[in-house]
């Protein structure tokens, strides 16, 4: 718990600044995010109300913003990763952008439920169950957004990532094929080192040449394509290649925001690398069902 406080006190100060400039929320409002995750270091035991996402008492003073995104991140004791990752997200709040945060949990036993409970976001557990199950249901649960964001606990959104979000969406409604497209960002790792930049430069021309960005990359992508296609199937692993190729490359479209994650490549080893990115390369590029390269992919 102490490695969680010791982030939450250098995040909460950060809070004030990171949005005090917004166009539609005065800066009040993310005083009130910054007290809520200081009183909640202060006593992590204490029952938080909860933060709503969703700020009607500022928005009848202010334009109504159409676009709207329901957030989904699967976590799996992921306490400390999610408090950054949430923060990214904290001015797309503030801007009326991001309408609700949906956790949905699978087994966690360090104190994910209290991070997220102290952001204001809902709580969903689901027991053992898979990332491709959790995401799929924390899609069904999502009520408030047309557009669902689905995120993993260790990705940082860069900042400003949300006005590309909404001018891909808007772009996306005056297409004729626009609610048939989906979004991703461009992909960097936190991690320093000759590892992390070639991993970077290979997930960037993989996701230029088949259109199919990695889970950590995140995905934005309308509820009615998402539907559509039937959502993430439950599978073990792969789950973001297997929605990404019933998607289609000529459907994707890539963000110039990046998508900063705290995963390090240089942690697995070489033939695991391997292994998984043959099991890639089968779903990508040869074209075979993510239900057999799981397999390949161990």
């Amino acid at each position: 718990m102490t490695n969680v406080k010791e982030v939450l006190l250098q995040l909460s100060p950060g809070l004030f600044f990171s949005c005090n400039q917004s166009r539609h929320y005065p800066a009040i409002y993310i005083a009130k995010v910054g007290d809520r995750l200081l009183e909640f270091v202060k006593n992590p035991n204490k029952k938080q109300l909860p933060l709503r996402w969703r700020h009607s008492h500022f928005e009848k003073n202010h334009v109504k913003l159409e676009i709207m995104i329901s957030v989904i991140i699967a976590t799996r004791n992921s306490e400390t990763e999610l408090v950054h990752a949430l923060s990214a997200l904290v001015p797309a709040a503030a801007e009326g952008v991001i309408r609700e945060v949906i956790v949905v949990d699978g087994g966690s036993s360090d104190n994910t439920e209290k991070v997220a409970d102290a952001a204001g976001c809902v709580w969903i557990s689901r027991g053992n169950a898979s990332r491709s199950e959790r995401l799929a249901y924390g899609a069904s649960m999502a009520s408030r957004g047309d557009w669902l964001l689905f995120l993993r606990p260790e990705t940082l959104l860069e900042s400003g990532w949300h006005h590309e979000a909404q001018a891909f969406i808007e772009r996306a409604a005056r297409a004729s094929n626009g609610p048939r497209t989906a979004a991703s960002f461009r992909l960097r790792y936190e991690a320093f080192g000759l590892s992390a930049r070639v991993s970077e430069s290979f997930a960037a021309l993989r996701s230029q040449l088949l259109g199919m960005p990695y889970g950590n990359q995140g995905l934005l992508i309308s509820r009615q394509f998402y539907q559509k296609l039937g959502g993430h199937r439950p599978l073990p692993e792969l789950e973001d290649l297997d929605i990404a190729k019933r998607i289609g490359r000529g459907r994707m479209v890539f963000l110039r925001a990046a998508a900063v994650s705290s995963g390090e490549p240089e942690r697995e080893g070489l033939f695991s690398r391997f292994r998984q990115a043959f099991a890639r390369f089968c779903v990508g590029t040869l074209r075979i069902p993510a239900s057999v390269a799981v397999k390949l992919h161990g």
